[in-house]
């Protein structure tokens, strides 16, 4: 009876002391981090996290849980301990060693524009026969940027090419008749002019002259996404966001500088986005990361309140352009008095396929409605 109290006695022991051990021990040369890849990734396109622990002293964990959230746009697959409700809830259970480093990978696919970060990892520990739990919170700082996906291009170089014949051309937006680009199928929207009659007497179909846009020094892109209904227009603000993109992408790959500005704010500096002219792939890159961190949840700054001043300035060679879903009175108000000015711009409309949108009439010939589906 004497020897089984003693036994006993000393397992008691044992499992106190490895437990104290744990405690004092677990954390020590414990490195566990959570990070995106490097690159961007677009709306709908795959990107990946990957969580590595590495256990750099002897004690092995029997059983050590990770824990962070992250937003719910961000769209992991329904794997075992995960959850999503407003934010995505990852808990993930490993078994690891002593002297052991273990990497997983997880893929998630980018599900709307945005700016994404996980800012702290809980780990969750044990001793070897769970006898309680050791929990610590750690910061971590990794982040990841969801660009918008570009609205179609060619749906937009039509209405370019439309308004440039109709009426941009006392503000020198004509094609450089001087600088060659190649041959292409004729479009309805085509001047005449521009046929090469001597490619189409080859082929026996229309043929037309591609020539760049050289003679325009700059462009300047506006948008306004004030949203002050009661049901949001979440859709068409989304929709405003890719045509910006679009058209930036469009005048910086013929080599025009660009300059973009909108009342949107930004998810960091709380700022709407403001970035000046410049011209090549840097300031595209930088395009996106301003429109990915638009937040949208924020309230839009006063659109006539911030631009109008710089609106108003003169730019030689330069042609302005608007997107907004919506017709403010003090927006409609502001673009009237810039035509009045005699400055030419164009305002793309975000419509859903289902609706009519009801156009200011005075500006209506300058206005392009940009249909979609929802």
């Amino acid at each position: 009876m004497i020897r089984l109290l003693g036994i006993g006695l000393i397992g008691f022991l044992l499992l106190w002391l490895q437990k104290l051990l744990y405690e004092k021990l677990w954390e020590k040369s414990l490195y566990v981090s959570v990070s995106f890849g490097k690159d961007p990734v677009f709306e709908g396109e795959q990107g990946e996290l990957k969580e590595i622990i590495e256990n750099r002293k002897r004690l092995p964990l029997s059983m050590l849980k990770v824990k962070f959230k992250t937003d719910r746009h961000l769209i992991f697959g329904n794997e075992k301990g995960s959850r999503t409700t407003d934010q995505y809830y990852r808990n993930d259970v490993f078994r690891i060693g002593g002297g052991e480093r273990v990497t997983r990978t997880l893929k998630f696919q980018g599900g709307r524009r945005g700016y994404y970060t996980i800012d702290e990892i809980s780990l969750v520990a044990s001793d070897l026969f769970f006898l309680g739990q050791l929990v610590t919170d750690r910061p971590a700082k990794t982040e990841v940027y969801v660009y918008p996906r570009p609205y179609d291009a060619a749906r937009l170089r039509q209405s370019l090419v439309r308004m440039n014949g109709e009426m941009l051309s006392r503000r020198h937006l004509l094609e450089d008749p001087f600088e060659y680009r190649g041959i292409r199928e004729y479009q309805p929207y085509d001047d005449m002019r521009s046929i090469n009659w001597k490619a189409t007497a080859k082929t026996g179909d229309l043929k037309v002259n591609q020539r760049n846009y050289t003679s325009l020094k700059s462009v300047r892109i506006f948008f306004n996404i004030q949203d002050d209904n009661i049901l949001k227009k979440d859709a068409a603000v989304e929709m405003t966001l890719r045509i910006v993109a679009s058209l930036c992408q469009i005048f910086l790959q013929q080599g025009i500088q660009v300059s973009c500005y909108g009342n949107g704010m930004d998810i960091v500096t709380h700022s709407p986005l403001n970035i000046p002219p410049k011209a090549g792939q840097g300031q595209m890159d930088a395009v996106y990361r301003g429109l990915a961190r638009i937040d949208v949840e924020l309230p839009a700054a006063n659109f006539p309140e911030i631009f109008e001043e710089m609106l108003f300035q003169k730019a030689q060679g330069s042609f302005t352009y608007f997107v907004a879903p919506n017709r403010y009175d003090d927006f409609v108000e502001l673009l009237t008095r810039y035509r009045d000015a005699g400055n030419p711009f164009l305002w793309f409309y975000p419509s859903s396929s289902g609706r009519d949108p009801e156009l200011p009439p005075a500006l209506e010939q300058y206005i392009d409605v940009v249909r979609f589906e929802e």
